[in-house]
């Protein structure tokens, strides 16, 4: 099978695309996704998104994970196929599509920035001075000092594999507050099992656990090993987060053909 493919990243998250929205790569499988997103033998990618027709939306999100398993929500990668959407003709001020956690909204700025608006968090969890809460995916946030020393591989291993998150495992993200409207954030994600440049989702989850007004509107700036992002939300006094939104870059790489066996 020949597919016409696109690659887009945002901040260093790259996904491979497919426009599926006549059903043409319903039968794509596990390991045919794991091969397109091989950095060595494939085009190379974090994970791989199919663009499907969805009656009543602009469009639904299917996203899987480099290691070939459809997975839950992509923060970046959700902005990545808005950005392919508008490319492709879905022209729009407001995007409304579905992914596997359920609506989404986004806009696209006059910059071309992307912003899009996440699922609503009704609370986190402290877990012995770390957090863990879902943005769409779940998340583990643990503050750290020198950021870019540390060893995010081993330690974000080890969390992922804790026996209190199998079978599933979890996204960890270690945080460094520069002042109280600015983060770092570096992140071991699942399914990919290594960091990545930036994590939607996680960013998120950073954010909303540093927050800086204990009520009414916040926005944090977010940098990344791929670039800067940032995050805008309400907190309640209930301690629950609503009006999220992700904000950042998307930007088209290359496009290609390939046969697929």
């Amino acid at each position: 099978m020949e597919i016409q493919f696109y690659k887009y990243q945002g901040t260093g998250n790259d996904f491979v695309i497919l426009d599926n929205r006549n059903g043409r790569y319903n039968s794509l499988n596990a390991e045919q996704v794991q091969f397109l997103c091989n950095r060595r033998f494939g085009i190379g990618a974090d994970g791989l998104m199919l663009l499907n027709a969805k009656e009543g939306y602009d469009f639904e999100m299917k996203y899987y994970n480099s290691d070939g398993r459809e997975s839950t929500m992509c923060g970046n990668g959700g902005r990545c196929l808005v950005m392919f959407a508008y490319h492709s003709g879905i022209v729009r001020t407001v995007f409304r599509f579905i992914a596997i956690d359920g609506e989404h909204e986004a806009e696209i700025d006059p910059k071309g920035l992307v912003r899009l608006k996440m699922q609503d968090v009704a609370r986190i969890e402290e877990n012995h001075g770390d957090y863990t809460l879902n943005t769409g995916s779940p998340h583990y946030v643990k503050m750290v000092n020198q950021v870019g020393d540390f060893n995010v591989f081993a330690k974000g291993r080890e969390i992922r594999n804790l026996p209190s998150f199998l079978p599933a495992g979890i996204n960890v993200n270690f945080v460094e507050v520069e002042d109280e409207h600015e983060i770092t954030v570096r992140t071991y994600e699942r399914g990919v099992e290594d960091e990545t440049l930036s994590c939607g989702t996680g960013v998120t989850a950073s954010a909303l656990v540093n927050y800086h007004n204990e009520q009414g509107f916040n926005e944090v700036s977010v940098t990344t090993r791929g670039g800067k992002l940032s995050v805008e939300y309400d907190r309640h006094r209930d301690g629950s987060y609503t009006n999220i939104w992700l904000c950042g870059p998307a930007e088209k790489v290359f496009t290609g053909t390939l046969t697929l066996s």
